[in-house]
């Protein structure tokens, strides 16, 4: 059994980060070093965003975890963790609409809650435009093979290793179009009311739940944000009913997105707080979203959040733990390299405390 209360050191956790050097969607071998560098005894990380199936993919060269060859080469990098004495959950997902039909089997067209277009889409790096396809709504019926394809990926992830998954709920991807009442137009039992339409998201925890385990289940959610045009007109209320059904299934964390975190990448003023919802779940709460090291303790000294996930500040330093625990000085991220496929530069080329690169 998972226990997170105790994640050590200093309640640091490595965020999901999308690092696109899957190539083919397969994990690679390079992958073990970035893992294992930035695993620390009792750590929790999370693995980059891991689709589900062959129309879960959005961008080039991301892991998934539907075929055999995937899980096996997922293997190595979980003992890597293993070894060094870390957590490690895998985070799965489906991005549905934020993709095209040159990510989907046979150029097929994505699929959503809805046929509504998304808008092309400046990328992280601030210079590429992403392109979509306008998406397929989803019937009624097919909606339980995708709930069933997040199953079968924890099933994989089990196989694989992993301690847990984490149902990437977040961000504008699949679950989060069913979510939001600004892209959600249904008319079936998984749209309209708030209920409804969060059957989808609750049906898919289940799902897994009743595969791997709750103490083997954590689900990222960011109400507040907009990201990929996924809005909510009452996003406080959203988020409050998510937690209130989630501690039905006993899951082992909720990790939320700060609500200053409105658009991909960059903090904002916003008098929202994540509290009421942090209040209300029963399990481990991780909060993500902007946080610098003073920043995150004070959430766990207050009592807004149990751990805290850093996304940029943990790529940029493997040993990020050590450094906040000494308070030493921190790398600066380089963004040109986020995304590149590169299997070394921006990847696990960060020199560590006591490196003397």
């Amino acid at each position: 059994m998972v226990h997170l209360w105790g994640v050590k050191p200093e309640g640091v956790v490595l965020a999901p980060l999308t690092r696109q050097r899957s190539y083919g969607n397969v994990p690679q071998p390079h992958a073990i070093l970035y893992y294992s560098q930035r695993t620390s005894k009792g750590g929790l990380l999370i693995t980059e965003a891991t689709g589900v199936s062959d129309t879960a993919q959005g961008y080039p060269d991301t892991p998934g975890i539907w075929t055999k060859e995937q899980v096996e080469a997922w293997k190595p990098i979980v003992n890597a963790v293993h070894a060094k004495g870390g957590i490690f959950f895998c985070q799965i997902v489906h991005v549905g609409r934020v993709s095209n039909t040159g990510f989907q089997p046979n150029g097929q067209v994505p699929i959503s809650s809805t046929d509504k277009p998304l808008t092309p889409q400046v990328r992280s790096n601030g210079i590429d435009v992403a392109q979509f396809t306008p998406p397929r709504r989803l019937r009624t019926d097919e909606i339980p093979q995708i709930v069933n394809d997040f199953r079968l990926a924890a099933r994989n992830a089990m196989e694989a290793g992993f301690d847990g998954v984490e149902i990437h709920g977040a961000h504008g991807y699949l679950i989060d179009q069913f979510l939001k009442d600004q892209v959600n137009d249904r008319t079936d039992q998984y749209g309209g009311s708030l209920e409804k339409r969060c059957r989808f998201a609750l049906d898919i925890v289940e799902a897994v739940v009743n595969e791997i385990g709750a103490d083997k289940v954590g689900i990222r959610l960011s109400p507040f944000a907009d990201y990929m045009e996924s809005g909510d007109s009452n996003p406080k209320e959203l988020g409050l009913y998510l937690v209130n059904s989630l501690n039905k299934y006993r899951i082992l964390y909720c990790h939320m997105v700060e609500p200053r975190m409105k658009t991909l990448g960059e903090k904002s003023e916003c008098p929202q707080s994540l509290v009421p919802m942090r209040k209300a779940f029963n399990g481990t709460f991780i909060a993500a979203g902007g946080f610098d090291r003073k920043d995150g303790n004070n959430a766990v000294a207050e009592g807004r959040a149990d751990l805290i996930a850093f996304g940029r500040w943990f790529l940029a330093n493997p040993d990020l733990p050590k450094r906040f625990e000494l308070n030493a000085p921190l790398n600066k991220y380089n963004r040109d390299t986020f995304y590149i496929s590169d299997p070394v530069l921006g990847y696990t080329d960060y020199p560590f405390l006591d490196s003397t690169a």
